[in-house]
């Protein structure tokens, strides 16, 4: 019996890469000649579309402005076996995409993240180094994980995590997204080394440092509310609880020693702060129970699919 190639499935979103797009297109060709490439254009106002176009690769249009929203539309359109996510600027070295896919397969993961290794001093902007430490770092040890490049946009996935993968952000929080997904299944994953080299002349990065820098910070805490409620609202519990006592325990110790609550507004405070805290730790043991219940269904989910090397 012949065994059966993986269908390999590059995709790139695309939003004003004219410069780079070519080149990309051309060198994933070069390195999975087997796969089909997707390009897909979001609102580009530029030559993007016919430039990919010419060069080959099946160009598809997402209309919704944001980098999320073009993952969603593209996890689910595109069927593979294998999928190779990667950026149209031309900062990720494709010859390394064959490396990637060979260890996914190896070595029966769900998620294989280029980490990205700067090659020269201007590839990286000092506010996206910075910014990207801070949120892999935190990310780290709110989930329990070893990681160190939570924000590349390069990666290599398994179909039964692309199929499972709810994909709710719209912007650049998909890479925050995509990570806690994995990590919150307990998905075997890894992260391989590659270069990362500056844009072309005439080509701008889309990322705001300050802007969305803001919405993966939210983003990672709204995962952490949602896969981590227990420790979430013990610490929100806890925080309400020392408040109360510090508003509280004056009003308390002047109650022992006369017998009155003159501070009447302090006493109504401590004992509101105090509700808060008890009620907020009620909750978050409450919505443990249910998160639990929640992956077990989507890991269940997961399992519907074979792995990489089946």
């Amino acid at each position: 019996m012949v065994e059966r190639s993986p269908h390999v499935a590059v995709l790139i979103p695309c939003f004003n890469e004219e410069i780079a797009i070519g080149e990309v297109v051309d060198g994933l060709r070069a390195a999975l000649p087997q796969a089909a490439i997707y390009v897909y254009d979001n609102n580009s106002t530029d030559g993007t579309v016919e430039v990919a176009g010419s060069h080959g690769a099946h160009v598809r249009r997402e209309t919704r402005q944001g980098k999320g929203n073009v993952v969603r539309r593209m996890f689910a359109d595109i069927e593979a076996d294998i999928y190779v996510l990667i950026d149209g600027d031309g900062t990720y070295d494709a010859d390394d995409a064959p490396m990637l896919v060979e260890r996914l397969i190896d070595d029966g993961l769900d998620m294989v993240s280029a980490a990205r290794r700067q090659v020269s001093d201007t590839a990286y902007r000092r506010g996206h180094v910075m910014g990207n430490r801070l949120l892999t770092g935190l990310t780290a040890l709110l989930f329990g994980a070893k990681l160190r490049d939570m924000l590349s946009g390069y990666r290599v996935f398994s179909r039964r995590f692309v199929k499972t993968f709810p994909a709710l952000a719209r912007g650049f929080e998909i890479e925050t997204e995509l990570t806690v997904h994995a990590l919150a299944l307990r998905m075997p994953v890894a992260e391989v080394e590659t270069p990362y080299r500056e844009r072309q002349v005439g080509s701008d990065s889309k990322l705001n440092t300050w802007r969305d820098g803001w919405r993966i910070l939210l983003t990672i805490f709204q995962l952490v509310k949602e896969e981590r409620p227990l420790p979430f609202f013990l610490i929100a519990g806890a925080i309400f609880i020392v408040l109360g006592l510090i508003f509280g325990y004056s009003v308390v110790a002047e109650f022992v020693q006369t017998g009155q609550v003159p501070r009447l507004p302090s006493a109504i405070l401590a004992t509101g702060l105090m509700l808060l805290g008890f009620l907020s730790i009620t909750c978050g043991m409450i919505l443990d129970t249910v998160t639990h219940g929640r992956l077990e269904m989507k890991r269940l989910a997961y399992l519907r699919y074979p792995g990489p090397g089946a």
